[in-house]
């Protein structure tokens, strides 16, 4: 969370000439807000519906952001194994910055909640990440510049799919 992965992965499609998706943008489109649906249905249903449309999303291809807690289901996992997958990380100090004043459902202890989750899933996103960048103190425009570099000198050529998720 805070990491800026729809920031980062809008401006690295743009750049690979891939069509770009927030699954989270996804869901509050097709469902209503996040908050909203983890305060009424819960967070097991909200993250059924986000299975759904992640899973959607990676078989449509492109440059795809994953909302920090997909990642949780198994076979999100399982799918995202058939993709370049782009870990972003923050530090703390930055991500202070960046949530001032947001309404995200599981950050209801602020950085302490923040904390807790990074912990918690930090080795499930480290084991999915091929490649790893700090996104604390750089412009997101490099990093999606640098990121596309890397990419596209891949030796088999730039992959079909990125998910990027933190």
């Amino acid at each position: 969370m805070g990491a800026g992965k729809t920031s980062v992965g809008r401006k690295l499609a743009k750049r690979l000439g891939r069509r770009f998706v927030d699954t989270d943008a996804v869901i509050a489109t097709e469902h209503g807000a996040i908050p909203h649906l983890f305060a009424t249905v819960g967070e097991g249903a909200f993250r059924a519906l986000e299975r759904e449309v992640v899973q959607r999303e990676l078989r449509a291809g492109g440059v795809v952001a994953l909302g920090g807690g997909a990642v949780l289901d198994p076979s999100t996992r399982e799918a995202l194994r058939a993709c370049t997958v782009v870990l972003l990380t923050v530090s703390e100090e930055a991500v202070l910055e960046r949530l001032a004043g947001g309404r995200r459902p599981l950050l209801t202890e602020g950085i302490a909640s923040w904390r807790r989750i990074a912990g918690e899933r930090e080795p499930i996103y480290r084991a999915l990440a091929d490649v790893t960048v700090d996104t604390s103190r750089r412009p997101m425009t490099r990093i999606a510049a640098e990121l596309a570099a890397q990419l596209e000198q891949a030796p088999d050529g730039a992959p079909q799919q990125e998910g990027t998720s933190t």
